[in-house]
This record gives structure tokens, sequence and C-alpha cells, in this order.
């Protein structure tokens, strides 16, 4: 998906708004980083400003912003949303039009769990 992200995410030692933090974080610089040294990017100059004004906004931002500042964490306490959620997230790409099975989206994992191997290692949650 273009303009969100769905994780699944946990730790034994970070809590779960710390790893947010950190992955929005390094994630904002990183993009913005990735538009400004890109000179073949027609719109380069309209996103930078984008995100600059939205950063203007907010008294939490020094300069850009990419991410908004809330986010909807959601419990997983039992397999039954586990699974609920983790069907949502491989049939978003799906619901939206874009391909037509959760397998064929590059960005999603949902290939592994069809016995396939994604772009990046997963733990795959059973």
């Amino acid at each position: 998906m273009s303009n969100h992200i769905h994780l699944i995410i946990g730790s034994e030692t970070e809590n779960q708004s710390g790893i947010i933090r950190d992955l929005k974080k390094h994630t904002s610089k990183t993009i913005v980083k990735a538009i400004a040294d890109n000179p073949q990017e027609s719109r380069k100059e309209w996103m930078l400003w984008m995100f600059k004004r939205a950063g203007k906004r907010n008294i939490n931002n020094k300069d850009f912003q990419f991410w908004q500042q809330h986010n909807q964490p959601i419990e997983l306490n039992s397999n039954f949303l586990i699974e609920q959620k983790l069907t949502y997230i491989h049939n978003n790409p799906v619901e939206a039009g874009i391909i037509w099975e959760p397998k064929d989206y590059p960005y999603s994992r949902a290939i592994d769990y069809t016995g396939g191997k994604g772009m990046v290692d997963v733990i795959l949650l059973s």
C-alpha cells in the first residue's frame, strides 16, 4: 500500500510505543533523504514542500513530518485475533484492487505463508 502500513510487531524487551517511535524516526529520515537526493524524482520539490508544511504545523517536529502522529494499536492477545489481523493485512492490497491474490503483492509477507519466499526474512505466526 502506498499510503499506509500495517504491522504485527512484538518484542520481549521493548514496548510497542518505543518500536513504533524508532521505526517512524528511521524510515522518515531515510525516505525524505532518498527523495531529496534523487535528481530524477519529478515530484521531489512538491513532496518535500508537503512534508515541510506538515512539519511546521506540528510542534513536535523540527523540519519534516512524514508519518501521522497517531497509530491505532490493537493488542493481539488470542490466536483468533492474530489470524484475523494477519488475514486482513494480507487481503488489504486485494481489497484496494492492486492485485488478485495476497501472495502476489511484493511488499507483503503473504507469499511466505503459502510456501514461497518473500523479499525479507519473517517469523511466521502460527
